[in-house]
């Protein structure tokens, strides 16, 4: 479980620009939850993904995942549970290292000396195991330099290294929203395999309302630091891209846009 306890966030602290963005913000996701969050620029989204990560401190109230508290742990020892996907298809993994090499380096994330670790010879069909699903041909491409590789499957391949560890939670970033159409399609399905097998936490922003509603078990729209719409399974099933487009909309006049 993933809890948020009085979460406060402030940016431009200590300025007349003070902003906080999280005042008090609670927020639970249960063990296995696959969560939608959906919202327009500046609503807590990406923020809160950070918060999990500890790319970004709180200024207040506490993180706990799995009964132990996190509040205070570096993003690097969060790294050893967490795997993440980000919108930029070059961030999942290193373009001057091959294939072959970026899984061997995921594949010794746990290490202590990973960085210092040969590629293991006998773990290549293993790897080739793993890439095969993703129907890219990327199998048959382990000696190619990631570099090389259209945004689609580079990001097909940075779902296959985050998953490659026994991680614990998995933050998607707006990972299809730099991709085309088909791509996007072949990464959220993916994405939804990785998620069901590993039955792995899994918090993804989007702003593809068709991909927050055929995915996931949990739905939830933010706006300015709050949940304003939070609907799980047969809520959200029955949730239709009009009924989202309502609230979204209506959040839009009461702002003034």
């Amino acid at each position: 479980m993933l809890e948020f306890e009085k979460i406060v966030k402030l940016f431009n602290a200590g300025t007349p620009d003070e902003v906080a963005l999280f005042d008090g913000f609670d927020f639970r996701v249960e063990k296995g939850e696959f969560v939608s969050i959906i919202g327009s620029n500046g609503s807590g989204k990406t923020t809160l993904l950070n918060l999990a990560c500890g790319s970004l401190p709180i200024d207040g109230g506490s993180i706990r995942f799995n009964g132990r508290d996190i509040t205070r742990e570096s993003e690097h020892r969060r790294a050893q549970f967490i795997g993440r996907v980000f919108q930029d298809p070059q961030k999942g993994s290193c373009g001057d290292l091959t294939i072959l090499e970026n899984m061997a380096l995921a594949d010794n994330k746990k290490g202590v000396y990973a960085l210092g670790r040969a590629i293991n010879r006998r773990r290549i069909d293993y790897y080739r195991s793993l890439l095969e699903p993703c129907g890219m041909g990327l199998e048959n491409r382990l000696n190619v330099p990631a570099s090389t590789l259209s945004g689609g499957q580079r990001q097909a391949l940075a779902l296959v290294i985050a998953g490659m560890t026994d991680i614990e939670l998995l933050i998607l970033d707006e990972h299809t929203a730099a991709l085309d159409p088909k791509s996007s399609e072949t990464v959220m399905e993916l994405t939804d395999k990785l998620v069901k097998e590993k039955k792995v936490t899994t918090l993804m922003v989007t702003h593809n309302l068709r991909f927050a509603l055929n995915y996931g078990t949990r739905l939830v729209m933010m706006h300015e630091g709050h949940c304003v719409m939070d609907v799980s399974g047969t809520a959200k099933q029955a949730t239709s891209i009009d009924a989202v487009l309502k609230v979204f909309n209506e959040i839009s006049i009461e702002c003034g846009n």
